[in-house]
């Protein structure tokens, strides 16, 4: 089925998301919380990780997906990126609406750019998410090829000014997924090795949210009120099980490269993190 070009520029319904403490608490836990970091896991004192701003935005991206009309088992993620306002509640009632701004055609394939914007009840903005779908064998329609992706590096020849390492669950999928990804490609074997892996693989925004809950505890002191930004491409794949080594490197005071590999070498995140 050829990818619905006409999708562009196409505004979602508002989409209302309601949720819990214990929504909060299952996310955390979906990227790999535990007693360690006792205020993000206990609702004694709870504090919500900023990268929980997928989450609420999250049902848009399949009304991304519909409104297209691609092939899931084509689907993989490309990047996203989120800009926090404010701390975010630890239950609510929240509003997102999503726009598709872009189709680039990429010979091969296509790349779908979905942004989304997400309200409090009061009308007042909280964060913004910015999600990039890589859509394999549904390029070649002539249209445009967008600008080239921008590599994040780290400075040349400079040791990271931080260094980070994060055991993922061989369970960590199913977890995941109870925070509302059920695509069948992170649990189903079959459906996996339709889309071309030979086991289900992590959720690419399971890997945003433990690489995010890293450079929160290694560079903000785990204050949710410090992380502005956080920018990310997923040039690599995680199984469960595999552990995430993240490392920094301060660009400026409000600024870091950072970059994430599995213990094979293979990185799996590029990204960039704004502080406030």
């Amino acid at each position: 089925m050829a990818i619905n070009l006409d999708a562009v520029r196409k505004e979602s319904e508002p989409v209302v998301f309601e949720y819990s403490e214990k929504d909060v608490i299952l996310y955390a836990l979906g990227i790999g919380a535990s007693n360690e970091d006792i205020d993000f896991v206990y609702e004694k004192n709870l504090k919500v990780y900023p990268t929980f701003a997928v989450i609420p935005a999250f049902p848009t991206m399949a009304w991304a997906i519909t409104k297209t009309q691609v092939n899931l088992a084509m689907l993989l993620h490309a990047g996203q990126k989120i800009t926090v306002y404010r701390e975010i509640p630890t239950k609510g009632k929240l509003t997102t609406v999503a726009r598709i701004t872009n189709i680039y055609d990429k010979v091969k394939s296509a790349l779908i750019v979905v942004d989304a914007e997400t309200k409090d009840e009061s009308g007042t903005s909280l964060f913004n998410n910015t999600a990039s779908l890589f859509i394999r064998g549904a390029g070649g329609f002539g249209g445009d090829r967008g600008s080239s992706t921008t590599e994040n590096k780290p400075p040349e020849g400079k040791e990271p000014d931080f260094h980070d390492e994060l055991v993922t669950l061989k369970d960590q999928n199913l977890i995941y997924r109870l925070s509302g990804d059920t695509n069948p490609l992170h649990v189903d074997p079959e459906f996996a090795k339709l889309a071309g892996f030979d086991r289900p693989i992590l959720h690419g925004l399971c890997t945003f949210g433990f690489v995010g809950r890293s450079i929160l505890r290694s560079l903000c002191d785990n204050d949710t009120r410090t992380l502005k930004s956080f920018d990310v491409r997923f040039t690599g794949i995680v199984f469960p099980g595999d552990t995430i080594i993240v490392e920094g490197w301060k660009v400026n005071s409000k600024r870091y490269v950072i970059q994430a590999k599995t213990q094979g070498g293979g990185e799996v995140i590029s990204a960039t993190a704004g502080l406030k």
